[in-house]
């Protein structure tokens, strides 16, 4: 197909396009999309999960900045009436570009359920936590990652993987089911093994959107010196920040109000008592 077209993969833009159909109907099948969902996907490449999914799914909206592939999406997802092509950076999309696209079907309430992709690797993990902060319709993502990154969002505290974003992803989504996927079903193939991993959003334990961002603060400031105590962690963290001069200096105090042994590490925290640390910690911010 890319011979065909004059082209070849780009390097510069991470694709390595998935090949194998036995993975792209594992992944439609984790996903459990259906006839009412509406999919987001991001970096369609020729087509190959995007003509999986089309028949299943409601709509299909894939976002693409490839300004070579739409003429090869043309031809290979011609005959679907349900699949509409942004063409743009993933990372620049808006509610906008959302609305532009559904036309008369977002003003009726249109809105992306589900995101299903392959993912560029460089920047699977900030769009799976971006989409989810940004998109609130996005009740799950089953996307293709590098397996570190899958191992980063999956993780539980005390092992050496669980840090500030998985507890930022982790106040949003929770995980839902894994498989690995070695290089050989990619053309070409990556240097690295990769994951499909699928992310529910939480609704059992919903929290506003304050109280996420003080938590996810409090999550930094933990994780900002790996190796140190909490309280060291913190002080050194609010210390380097115009508006946290009061919280820095009263480190000991919020510890304690928030019920944690100033001497733990950060890495040892569960969700719950993030949450809280962000709680108290929002009271002794600068005003």
């Amino acid at each position: 197909m890319l011979e065909r077209h004059g082209l070849a993969t780009k390097k510069s833009l991470g694709q390595n396009f998935l090949v194998n159909d036995e993975v792209i109907g594992r992944i439609c099948h984790l996903s459990e999309v259906g006839a009412d969902d509406t999919v987001l996907e991001v970096g369609p490449g020729i087509g190959t999960l995007t003509a999986a999914l089309l028949p299943r799914a409601a709509h299909v909206l894939s976002v693409e900045r490839d300004p070579d592939l739409p003429a090869v999406l043309d031809e290979t997802l011609g005959g679907f009436d349900n699949f509409t092509l942004v063409s743009k950076d993933a990372l620049d999309l808006s509610n906008d570009d959302l609305q532009t696209a559904f036309g008369q079907a977002a003003a009726e309430g249109a809105a992306p359920t589900k995101f299903i992709a392959n993912l560029p690797y460089a920047v699977a993990a900030t769009l799976v936590l971006d989409y989810f902060q940004r998109f609130e319709s996005i009740q799950s993502a089953t996307v293709m990652v590098q397996s570190e990154v899958a191992d980063r969002m999956s993780a539980e505290p005390g092992v050496k993987d669980y840090g500030a974003y998985t507890v930022k992803l982790r106040l949003l989504a929770k995980p839902a089911g894994r498989f690995q996927v070695s290089p050989g079903n990619f053309f070409p193939p990556p240097h690295v093994t990769s994951s499909v991993i699928r992310l529910d959003r939480r609704n059992d334990q919903p929290i506003s959107s304050d109280e996420a961002r003080l938590a996810s603060l409090a999550a930094d400031a933990a994780f900002a010196l790996r190796r140190k105590t909490i309280a060291n962690s913190m002080k050194t963290y609010l210390s380097g920040r115009a508006n946290m001069k009061e919280a820095s200096a009263n480190v000991p105090a919020i510890l304690e109000r928030a019920g944690i042994d100033a001497r733990r590490r950060g890495e040892t925290l569960t969700l719950e008592e993030f949450i809280e640390l962000g709680r108290v910690l929002g009271a002794y911010l600068d005003a």
